[in-house]
């Protein structure tokens, strides 16, 4: 259980009809409950640019703390979050060393490059889309004109669901200070991964200069992620959040969200969890669908229906209120706030009709 958070089951004011949609494409697409739009009705608010927006400036004080950083900043997305954090660290020319399958370089359009000028040099990722700090001894560029210069590490957690152990992110961290270079995470899910643990965010976040918090995934809050890090760093990004386009003005109506997800929907992180683990486990008893049941840590399976199958199964699980994301050969299945255990129940159903005579 994830210290020093209330636990509040926002699934009171989710419809339970039998045909009401259940959508496992991400956890991006969640509604924001009845209570988190009571509070956002109720927010005070004034002009974020100037500094005076009250919720906002609760919300950032909130997260910093949480994190253990001196400041924080509430930026539109996660991926302005790490644009930003990138930024603040690195300079026009200089580079970033980073996991080949995060999402900072594989679903960020590359504006750290577009934008900033700034390189990403890709490590190989294992199986559990973890890095060896080998790599990054390896990957820091020598003192040479040719080369560009080695600025930060960029890392993430949860990587697809699976959580990164905080012994091997130390090992990373300390590889990279003793190149002289920032670490960054992109925790987009880090509220997931702490709850997995039973860690803290503090603890979790502590070696890294800077971190990114998503909370509009399985927190669910409907828009914003949260930067956090040195004061001076967070300063930068303030600067860098406006030439980008992302001052806003009386925005605490969607932190009031963020607020009301940190304070409510941080324990129940672990039904999610307990949904996936029974949905894939579920999934797995079919002979025509393959399920990596070990890769199953928090809210995220990936599941590999036979080639046969694919398209006709996601027809027929769209034609029974049942959305699933296009990914071949593998499809990503994400529980979240809206996806009960009935859900789970009806989800298994729909794939036994459709195997039924098969």
């Amino acid at each position: 259980m994830y210290a020093g958070m209330t636990a509040t089951r926002p699934a009171a004011d989710r419809s339970a009809a039998s045909n009401r949609r259940i959508d496992l494409r991400s956890d991006t697409v969640t509604q924001p409950t009845a209570a988190m739009r009571e509070a956002m009705a109720r927010a005070e608010v004034g002009d974020d640019v100037y500094g005076e927006d009250p919720s906002i400036i609760a919300l950032e004080a909130k997260v910093a703390a949480m994190m253990g950083k001196e400041a924080a900043l509430y930026v539109s997305s996660g991926t302005q979050s790490n644009l930003l954090g990138v930024l603040s660290h690195c300079q026009r020319g200089e580079e970033y060393l980073i996991g080949d399958v995060y999402h900072v370089y594989k679903s960020e359009a590359l504006g750290t490059s577009v934008l900033g000028g700034v390189a990403s040099y890709p490590l190989k990722t294992d199986a559990t889309g973890g890095l060896d700090p080998a790599q990054v001894h390896a990957g820091v560029k020598p003192d040479d004109p040719h080369s560009p210069i080695t600025r930060l590490l960029c890392l993430e957690n949860t990587v697809s669901g699976r959580v990164q152990a905080p012994e091997r992110i130390a090992a990373l961290a300390a590889a990279a200070r003793e190149h002289g270079l920032n670490v960054h995470l992109d925790g987009a899910r880090l509220m997931n991964a702490c709850v997995k643990l039973g860690k803290t965010a503090q603890e979790l976040a502590a070696p890294f200069d800077t971190v990114s918090l998503c909370l509009s995934k399985g927190l669910g809050a409907p828009v914003g992620s949260v930067l956090s890090g040195p004061a001076d760093v967070i300063k930068r990004a303030r600067r860098l959040r406006k030439m980008v386009g992302g001052g806003m003005r009386q925005a605490g109506i969607l932190a009031a969200a963020g607020l009301h997800a940190l304070e409510h929907h941080v324990e129940r992180l672990a039904e999610d969890h307990a949904n996936a683990r029974r949905l894939a486990e579920g999934l797995a008893g079919f002979e025509r669908i393959s399920v990596d049941l070990d890769a199953v840590e928090t809210n995220m399976l990936f599941v590999q229906p036979h080639p046969d199958d694919f398209d006709a199964l996601r027809a027929h699980m769209a034609a029974r209120g049942i959305v699933l994301a296009g990914q071949k050969p593998r499809i990503r299945v994400v529980t979240h706030l809206d996806v009960t255990a009935e859900d789970v129940d009806r989800v298994l159903e729909a794939v036994a009709d459709f195997y039924k005579g098969k």
